[in-house]
């Protein structure tokens, strides 16, 4: 930082020195910062309790159905299920020796992002064996 010292001439420097200034500003903002609260938030989380007595579910060794209907209910092998239990359900067959095959059949009037929706829980259980039936009734689209 450039400083002037004044003029040759004997006059008197009339800027204003804000050394002072800043330094007293940043004990101020440190002092600020040190005595801020810590501010403590909470968020409650309700986690699922491992229960022991709860039934297998039901994966088939062979083969399962994911279906969607027209109002868009999701099913496996014919039971109505949320996307957290069809997760549950396809991790268990991913994880079961020989993996069992799942055929997804969506209704023709279903709605494509509950399909979509669908389609990307299969793909995040990593499941190899995925067939599509039903295929035959858009023969006539294309």
């Amino acid at each position: 930082m450039a400083m002037s010292g004044g003029r040759d001439d004997g006059e008197p420097m009339m800027e204003m020195n804000t050394t002072p200034l800043i330094d007293v500003m940043l004990v101020l903002l440190i002092m600020f910062i040190i005595t801020i609260p810590i501010q403590t938030h909470a968020v409650k989380v309700d986690l699922p309790q491992n229960q022991q007595n709860q039934p297998p579910p039901p994966v088939l060794p062979d083969k399962n159905v994911v279906a969607i209907d027209i109002n868009g209910t999701v099913t496996w092998n014919g039971t109505p299920v949320d996307m957290v239990t069809l997760r549950q359900y396809l991790d268990v067959a991913a994880g079961m020796s020989p993996e069992p095959e799942l055929h997804f059949q969506p209704d023709r009037q279903a709605r494509y992002d509950v399909v979509d929706r669908t389609l990307a829980v299969i793909k995040r259980s990593r499941v190899t064996k995925l067939g599509f039936i039903g295929n035959e009734q858009y023969y006539r689209d294309f």
